[in-house]
């Protein structure tokens, strides 16, 4: 067991940093493209962008985790282990694929990690979302 949490938890740390990183830098994109301009489409692109940004960034961790499952031999093509990767990491669970006995309890350590993760995109979109709608009854107030 020690060596499966030796093995996830750089991933899980590698995808921390991403994480972070990417919603650090979907705010800072609504900040420089979005937070002066007015109008609903203004609001419907900024969220569509934050949206992309974070999907790419979740898109990204579990190429990761397919990755490292493909290293250690638990699948043939980076197919079968991107798609067991984003089983996990989306906590779906469908269980039609196993990893063998010595790594399948990186299974429940990357649906922990997607968990955490999904969750700071979720945050993300809803920081812009709150801004937004601020500026928009701030608007309505001054009219």
């Amino acid at each position: 067991m020690l060596l499966v949490l030796l093995t996830g938890m750089p991933v899980i740390l590698c995808n921390m940093l991403l994480q972070s990183w990417v919603a650090v830098w979907s705010i800072r994109f609504y900040i420089k493209h979005f937070h002066q301009r007015e109008g609903m489409w203004v609001g419907v692109l900024a969220l569509f962008g934050i949206i992309t940004i974070v999907l790419m960034g979740n898109l990204l961790q579990i190429m990761l985790w397919g990755v490292l499952f493909l290293w250690l031999g638990e699948f043939s093509n980076l197919h079968e282990a991107v798609y067991h990767s984003g089983v996990n990491f989306a906590t779906l669970g469908y269980g039609d694929i196993v990893m063998s006995a010595k790594w399948k309890l990186l299974g429940p350590l990357e649906a922990v990690n997607g968990a955490l993760m999904i969750g700071l995109s979720g945050a993300s979109m809803l920081a812009v979302l709150q801004q937004h709608i601020r500026k928009q009854v701030g608007k309505i107030r001054t009219d």
